[in-house]
């Protein structure tokens, strides 16, 4: 029996601060140099624009998610992505996990996983690499003590490497981070 465990969806929420962005036309040269890199190099968005406030943090966090999530070899994009979402559900952050839901989506080219996922979380019926992640991403959100070897195995189980098993580990955790940011500095609203 499946149940709806929140209200999940890959459609990205606007998303509200709480703190006021900085202005472009008046930062400072920091921010302006701490903007150059852009997560995901992509526009500058109102959540970068609070993390402005602190230019050096910005600096090193963008360096950083850019390094987990892009970096080539390793883990694939759409595993990372997976992480991701993962860590977002488990965390109640509904702007993060529309963001990399949607990003999922656009490279695997198909919904339903993200969907099974939204729907039926850890007991989402997926192929078993992806379930195997999945579950993996989700345990280590949830309590990260609780993770064993066992747990670790069950991801070689499936065919991941080391370094795949740490690049899942570094984009899961990242988002226990930026969850906790996101929920700390704004809100998702609605887009309708």
């Amino acid at each position: 029996m499946s149940r709806v465990i929140h209200k999940f969806t890959s459609r990205i929420p606007t998303w509200r601060p709480y703190i006021t962005p900085i202005d472009l036309d008046s930062a400072t040269p920091a921010q302006h140099e701490a903007l150059k890199e852009t997560p995901s190099n992509t526009k500058v968005s109102d959540y970068v624009l609070v993390l402005a406030h602190d230019p050096e943090s910005l600096r090193i966090r963008t360096s950083l998610f850019n390094g987990i999530m892009y970096d080539k070899g390793g883990l694939s994009r759409d595993e990372r992505e997976l992480g991701a979402v993962a860590a977002s559900v488990v965390n109640r952050c509904i702007y993060c996990a529309a963001v990399h839901a949607h990003r999922y989506n656009n490279i695997v080219g198909d919904e339903k996983v993200m969907q099974d996922i939204f729907l039926c979380g850890k007991e989402a019926d997926l192929e078993p690499r992806i379930r195997a992640i999945l579950k993996f991403a989700m345990r280590l959100s949830e309590c990260p003590p609780n993770v064993t070897d066992s747990d670790i195995q069950s991801l070689r189980d499936v065919g991941l490497d080391d370094q795949e098993i740490v690049d899942l580990t570094l984009s899961t955790t990242l988002f226990g981070w930026a969850n906790r940011l996101m929920h700390t500095l704004g809100e998702p609203v609605s887009n309708l």
